[in-house]
Order: structure tokens, then sequence, then C-alpha cells
């Protein structure tokens, strides 16, 4: 009866380990496990883009045909700023493709950064914009940080940084 319990524990317990992760194209087989010689059948979901440990699943890839971008700048210094200011920048984006460009997602690096952008496809020729707002309150000196574009290009994701620094 234990043996019974500790099976059907057990399952639970990896069928609720595979609900939690983020919605991906995975696919799913079945893998017997054998414990105490009692042979039980538990779900195994395979990732597509499988990730070493203790790194983060990129943002999904754009299904729309990949196009070509300019940026007006990928660094920014928003040189001597006081603790708490909350600033932004502008990030200029042009396609250069022949196909429409659609930024999927942009993914700051931490809490302190949160972005702004065109979510309408881009036409070719035509412009778009990022925003990162940053705010100070929990810095001092020199800091450096980045936000990781995706969007329906060759080489994603396109990175964006901004350096300031923080005065008391």
């Amino acid at each position: 009866m234990k043996k019974t319990l500790s099976i059907i524990a057990l399952s639970i317990i990896g069928l609720g380990l595979v609900s939690c992760k983020k919605e991906n194209k995975e696919t799913q087989s079945t893998e017997t496990v054998t414990t105490d010689s009692t042979a039980v059948a538990t779900p195994v979901v395979t990732d597509s883009a499988a990730t070493p440990a203790g790194e983060t699943a990129a943002a999904p890839v754009s299904k729309e045909p990949s196009t070509s971008i300019a940026l007006s700048e990928s660094n920014f210094d928003f040189g001597k700023i006081k603790k708490g200011d909350k600033v932004e920048h502008v990030y200029e984006i042009t396609n250069t493709g022949k196909n429409p460009l659609v930024i999927s997602e942009v993914k700051p690096g931490c809490g302190c950064t949160a972005p702004d952008f065109t979510k309408e496809p881009i036409m070719p020729g035509k412009k778009g914009k990022i925003t990162l707002h940053f705010d100070s309150s929990n810095f001092d000196g020199n800091v450096q940080k980045y936000a990781d574009v995706f969007a329906n290009v060759d080489k994603a994701p396109i990175k964006l940084t901004f350096t300031a620094n923080i005065q008391p």
C-alpha cells in the first residue's frame, strides 16, 4: 500500500511540475521510471529550445517573416542623475527590410527598468520606438542596465543598454 501511495504522490508531483512551465513549443512523451522494482509511466516534457540550468527561457520568436532593422543607438548615457529620479530614453528603430517588423517583447534585465514599445507592425522604411523607463531609487554610483528586444529579425534578441551615474 505504501508503494502505491508513493508512486501516486510522485506522479502527482511530476505532473504539477510540468503544469508550472511557461507555454512554449513543447513535445510530450512518456518515460518509464522504476522505483522499488515497480514501473511507473511519467510524462517527460521536452522544450524545443532547451536552456541550461539557472537560465530563463528566451521569449517566443515571432512567426513573421524575417526583416532587418537599424537602430538610432543601442546604448545611452543618462550621465549624472539624482537618486530617486525616474528617467526614460527613447530608442528609435527603423525597419530597413522588406517585411513588416513585429516586436513581440521587450524584456528588461531587472525590475527597475520598464519598457514601452511600438506594438503594431512597423512597415518597411517606417520607424518605431522602444522606450526604457528607469527608476534610480535603489541605486548609488555607476549603473549599467539593459533590455532584450525580441522581434522577427535574424539576430534576436537585440540588446539595448543604458548607463547612469546616480548621485545622493
